[in-house]
């Protein structure tokens, strides 16, 4: 399990790098039976918005240990993508119980981050 982010190579990151679809089933299923949920970037090597929130994603990642942080290069695992119909990058998927409870288009951090604490909120998870 390599833990690295789009285009980042650094291997201390909190944020899991999904290589391809049974990876993505087993953190899902690792998730649900933790009752622990899930925060997927979607983005692209190429894409300057989503190589940009690569960071600020990481940052979120450390702040909250009891989440499942993962990072999905579109063009790597395309049937993730398409599964979770995303269709532009960035892309930021809210994933509780295997089920999308909410999903960001575009390099946002304060709504990202609004939206990551108000469902961290409404699943239960302590807030740092």
């Amino acid at each position: 399990m390599e833990k690295q982010d789009i285009g980042g190579d650094n291997t201390s990151s909190k944020v899991l790098k999904v290589e391809h679809k049974d990876q993505w089933d087993s953190f899902l299923n690792t998730s649900n039976s933790e009752n622990r949920p899930v925060v997927a970037h979607f983005g692209a090597s190429w894409c300057i918005p989503s190589v940009a929130m690569i960071s600020f994603f990481e940052d979120i990642a450390i702040t909250h240990s009891d989440v499942l942080f993962l990072s999905i290069d579109v063009d790597d695992v395309k049937e993730v993508a398409s599964e979770m119909e995303v269709t532009a990058m960035p892309t930021f998927v809210l994933i509780k119980d295997s089920k999308a409870v909410d999903k960001l288009v575009g390099a946002n951090p304060e709504e990202i981050r609004k939206r990551i604490d108000a469902f961290l909120q409404s699943t239960g998870v302590d807030m740092a």
